[in-house]
C-alpha cells in the first residue's frame, strides 16, 4: 500500500501542483483548506506524513502542527512563503521534519518527501504480537512509541532517540550519537538539549509507570535503555 499524504494548503494552484507530483510519483494524497478541516480529517483517517502550509485562515500551521504532536508524532513537512531563519527553527523546534519555502520545485518537495519517510521507517523493528506482554512497542507506522499499552505524547526528537534506545536496548550511547540519531542538523545541537530531552522522556514514561524509570543514566558515558525490565513491571 502506498503511503497516504495529507495537504493542508489554501491556495488551490498550489494544492494542485503539490497533488499532481505525489500522486505521479505513486502516493495518496488527501487535502484540506483549513486547519480544523485538517484536524478533523487527521482524526478520521490515518495518514504517513503532513505538509503544511503556515498562513492557513484559520489558525496558522505552527498551531496545527501542537494539535497534531499533542497526541502523534506524525511527520510534518511546512511549506510556506516565510523565509525567515527564526520561522524555520520555531517550526523546526515545534516538531517539523522538514521546512520548504515558496516558491518552490514538485520535484523536490516529493524528494523531501521521500527523505522523511526513508528516515522515520529506517530501523525495521520486529513485530509484536498482540498477545506478548512488551513494555514498549516503537510503531514506526504512525510514528508513535506505545508503553504498557498507552500512546507516548512524544516530540519528533523524543521519538526517534526513544527509538534509537529500543532498537539496541541495554546499548549505551553517548549523547553526541543520541544527537545524530534525533536531530537532521546534530553539530548544531548541545549535549545539554539531549539531557533535557532525556529527562522530558522519563517524565513522559513516569506518567504511566510512576515507579519505574526504564532509562539507565551512566555517568561519563551517556544513557541505555533496561535490556531486561522488572517481573513487576
Amino acid at each position: 500500500m502506498s503511503a497516504k499524504i495529507i495537504i493542508v494548503e489554501d491556495e488551490p494552484s498550489i494544492c494542485e501542483n503539490v497533488v499532481y507530483a505525489l500522486e505521479a510519483d505513486g502516493f495518496s494524497v488527501s487535502t484540506a483548506a483549513t486547519g480544523r478541516a485538517a484536524l478533523d480529517l487527521l482524526k478520521a483517517q490515518e495518514f504517513s506524513l503532513v505538509i503544511l502550509d503556515v498562513g492557513l485562515p484559520d489558525m496558522t500551521g505552527f498551531e496545527v502542527c501542537r494539535e497534531i504532536r499533542k497526541t502523534r508524532a506524525l511527520p510534518v513537512l511546512f511549506l510556506t512563503a516565510r523565509s525567515s531563519e527564526v520561522d524555520r527553527v520555531v517550526g523546526l523546534e515545534i516538531g517539523g521534519d522538514d521546512y520548504v519555502v515558496k516558491p518552490f520545485s514538485p520535484r523536490e518537495l516529493v524528494a523531501r518527501v521521500r527523505a522523511i519517510l526513508r528516515r522515520v521507517s529506517a530501523v525495521p523493528l520486529p513485530v509484536q504480537s498482540p498477545d506478548t506482554a512488551v513494555p514498549l512497542v516503537i510503531d514506526d507506522v504512525r510514528c508513535q512509541a506505545i508503553y504498557f499499552g498507552t500512546a507516548l505524547n512524544l516530540s519528533r526528537y523524543e521519538f526517534r532517540m526513544l527509538k534509537a534506545f529500543a532498537t539496541h536496548p541495554g546499548r549505551v550511547f553517548s549523547r553526541e550519537q543520541l544527537m545524530d540519531h534525533a536531530s537532521e542538523e546534530p553539530d548544531a545541537s548541545m549535549e545539554r538539549t539531549v539531557d533535557t530531552h532525556v529527562k522530558t522522556l522519563r517524565a513522559r514514561m513516569r506518567s504511566v509507570r510512576a515507579g519505574l524509570d526504564p532509562i539507565v543514566t551512566h555517568r561519563g558515558m551517556g544513557y541505555s535503555l533496561l535490556e531486561t525490565w522488572p517481573a513487576d513491571a
